[in-house]
């Protein structure tokens, strides 16, 4: 089994997500607000991911020592600098989460929810509590419940399952169509800050952060047939989660739209 088997075993969860109707659903700038606001934690958990890889697969700790693979611990960092630390439209620093954060709220978008609970978080030091006892749609809810129980299970090669089929493969492709049905319905609307995050990632993304994610899993799994097995499994997995996102955040649009 490689990178290539698992995209073909997974192609059909794909299609489903690329193709979903939410898409279809963001025709107003109130839509897009509550877009925003239901993504924003898949924004905000996919950093979790990233850095329980690094803790994983580099050494985050002192005395240093040399952990692992030095091909890997590159992608990781490289990753990381980039996500923790890039440039946003106003040439600052920012990681991708608070350039999210900056969008919504140029948008009108309301960030009260995200922020509360990552105070929340800080709070219970315990994510599964705060995921538990938050006022979140079920399908967030579960989303981010599966996210932190595979990196509590802590098996490198099934975060970065999580992370490479879930989220970063995808990412490219998915924002592509999201900044196109934006464009197309908002064109007096200012957007800036979202857009730039959209085209950032998409720039990112395909050219380099995927095709790196894929040597991560590839070298993670080398010939060993279990881990590629576990591999399919938390991929396909992930994505039955991001669906689910999807159909809360396009319920949340619906159930908006009617109330008016």
């Amino acid at each position: 089994m490689n990178t290539a088997t698992i995209n073909s075993s997974i192609h059909p969860q794909k299609e489903l997500l690329l193709k979903h109707s939410l898409y279809g659903k963001v025709k107003t700038v109130d839509d897009l607000r509550h877009f925003l606001e239901g993504h924003v934690y898949a924004v905000w958990d996919f950093m979790s991911l990233l850095k329980a890889l690094q803790t994983k697969l580099t050494c985050t700790t002192t005395p240093w020592l040399p952990v692992g693979n030095p091909e890997i611990r590159y992608l990781i960092n490289e990753i990381v600098l980039a996500e923790e630390t890039d440039i946003n439209i106003e040439g600052q620093r920012q990681s991708h989460y608070e350039m999210y954060i900056d969008a919504m709220t140029a948008c009108g978008a309301d960030t009260n929810a995200i922020k509360d609970f990552l105070q929340d978080v800080e709070s219970t030091q315990n994510i599964f509590v705060s995921i538990k006892t938050s006022p979140l749609h079920d399908n967030i809810k579960a989303f981010l419940d599966f996210t932190f129980r595979v990196i509590e299970q802590g098996k490198p090669h099934e975060i970065a399952a999580a992370f490479t089929f879930g989220r970063e493969d995808l990412i490219p492709s998915m924002f592509t169509e999201i900044l196109r049905n934006f464009q197309e319905n908002f064109p007096e609307t200012d957007l800036s800050k979202l857009i730039y995050y959209f085209e950032r990632h998409i720039e990112l993304d395909a050219d380099e952060h995927g095709p790196m994610a894929m040597q991560m899993i590839a070298e993670l799994c080398g010939t060993d047939d279990q881990k590629w097995k576990e591999v399919e499994e938390i991929s396909m997995l992930a994505l039955e989660k991001r669906i689910g996102l999807w159909d809360a955040i396009e319920e949340n649009i619906l159930q908006h739209d009617m109330a008016f």
